[in-house]
C-alpha cells in the first residue's frame, strides 16, 4: 500500500512514477521496499489515466447508515424521549468527525 501512497505524492507533485523515485520516497519514510510490489505498480500504472481514478473514486456515493426514528415511540417514557434525543446531539468522534 505504502507504493501507491508515494506513487500519488509523485502524481501530486507532477514527477515521474518510477521505481527509482518511489523507492527514494520509502527509503525517507524508514518503509522496507518490496522490489516486486514496486515494479508491478509502476507497469501497472503507465498505461493508467490516475486522475480519471481519482475523480471517479471521489464521485463514489457513500453508504449512509440506515434511517432511524427522529419521533420516540408513543409508549416511551420521558425518560426513554430524553436520552433518545441526547443520542441524537451527540458529536461524532474519531476520524469519522474530519468528514
Amino acid at each position: 500500500m505504502e507504493t501507491i501512497y508515494a506513487a500519488l505524492i509523485l502524481h501530486k507533485a507532477q514527477k515521474d512514477i518510477t521505481e527509482t523515485n518511489i523507492e527514494k520516497i520509502l527509503k525517507a519514510a524508514d518503509v522496507d521496499v518490496d522490489k516486486a510490489q514496486l515494479t508491478k505498480v509502476v507497469a501497472g500504472l503507465k498505461e493508467t489515466d490516475i486522475e480519471t481514478i481519482l475523480s471517479s473514486a471521489a464521485a463514489a456515493p457513500v453508504m449512509a447508515a440506515p434511517a432511524t426514528s427522529a419521533e420516540p415511540t408513543k409508549g416511551a417514557s420521558k425518560k426513554q424521549k430524553k436520552e433518545e434525543e441526547e443520542e441524537e446531539e451527540e458529536e461524532p468522534t474519531g476520524i469519522g468527525s474530519l468528514f
